[in-house]
């Protein structure tokens, strides 16, 4: 055998040895394949605890101790005067509710009523019982002045506690133009001294008219009805009316922000429910509005804001 004979075998050998198998198709395993358990319909072989489904660090834990522990709730229980009637629910239950929902940016009482539902936090709170948005909305009102001073005390526990910060807000500050005259308005120090020369000018309209009625009885024998208007005494009226309004409406935006700050000021202080409760009222009470307010005649529920073109009637976005 030749030596170039013998390469050409070598050679050959080590072709077929560089050659790769072909590959084997796979097969789809499809049902055949094992996957976990699912099954929508399986109970539990345990009583389930919601306590173990939050974690322990949750805020609705921390709200919960504190209505517990911490807050005076004398001012709501003391609103319950007759022990007869059907149970309603437990007003700690609710307060939770409220104070966690509101802590969270939910107000809503339907949206509180679905949460009930859906969410852990919520089922624990309420220890799986889901109030009626109608029943969360009339604990609200019937308690709103006391909810005001336990929410603030319990966003003060929160802030010391690290769960939230108690710092500046952004808000949106857009100036929204509202459809208000400036000529048609008033301030408040101008407003009791025009109502005072509309009454005078409606007492003199009224006794001309009556001097009227009594002259022309003499003299033609007709006995007129008396409650015809005249037209200038109807439009002074509407004028006087509207001045009224204002004025109460002045008087009574005065007298709210004496109670927002009186509550502010006694929250802060460490005062009991009853206390700010007392100085909420004393507020009100010794509130003077200011004599530079305005009252708009054709909008009254816009205010005079600074905007890129002075001061105008608007409103805050």
């Amino acid at each position: 055998m030749t030596c170039d004979s013998i390469n050409n075998r070598l050679l050959d050998t080590t072709d077929r040895k560089l050659e790769k198998p072909p590959a084997k198709s796979k097969v789809p395993a499809g049902v055949k394949k094992t996957f976990r358990s699912y099954d929508q319909d399986q109970m539990f072989l345990l009583p389930p605890s919601l306590d173990e489904w939050l974690p322990d660090d949750h805020s609705a834990r921390f709200i919960s101790e504190v209505v517990e522990e911490l807050l005076d709730l004398d001012g709501i229980y003391a609103s319950y005067i007759e022990a007869s009637g059907a149970p309603p629910y437990d007003p700690k239950m609710m307060l939770k509710l409220m104070l966690y929902s509101y802590s969270i940016g939910v107000t809503s009482a339907r949206e509180m009523e679905r949460r009930c539902y859906v969410d852990v936090a919520f089922r624990w709170i309420c220890a799986n019982v889901a109030p009626d948005h109608r029943s969360i909305s009339r604990f609200r009102r019937r308690h709103l002045d006391s909810l005001k001073a336990l929410f603030l005390q319990v966003l003060r526990l929160c802030g010391q506690a690290g769960l939230i910060k108690l710092g500046r807000i952004a808000l949106d500050g857009t100036k929204l133009r509202a459809n208000a005259s400036r000529r048609k308005a008033m301030s408040y120090d101008h407003i009791k001294p025009r109502m005072e020369q509309l009454e005078k000018e409606v007492e003199a309209i009224l006794a001309e008219a009556e001097a009227i009625d009594e002259a022309e009885d003499k003299a033609f024998g007709i006995n007129n009805r008396g409650d015809e208007v005249p037209a200038e005494l109807a439009r002074r009226e509407t004028r006087l009316s509207k001045l009224r309004a204002a004025k109460e409406a002045i008087e009574a935006d005065a007298k709210q922000k004496a109670r927002e700050q009186a509550i502010k000021n006694a929250t802060k202080k460490g005062k009991s429910t009853a206390e700010i409760a007392e100085a909420a009222i004393q507020a009100e009470e010794t509130a003077v509005a200011d004599p530079k307010a305005q009252r708009s005649f054709t909008d009254p529920e816009s205010r005079m804001m600074k905007t890129n073109d002075g001061f105008n009637y608007a409103y805050n976005g």
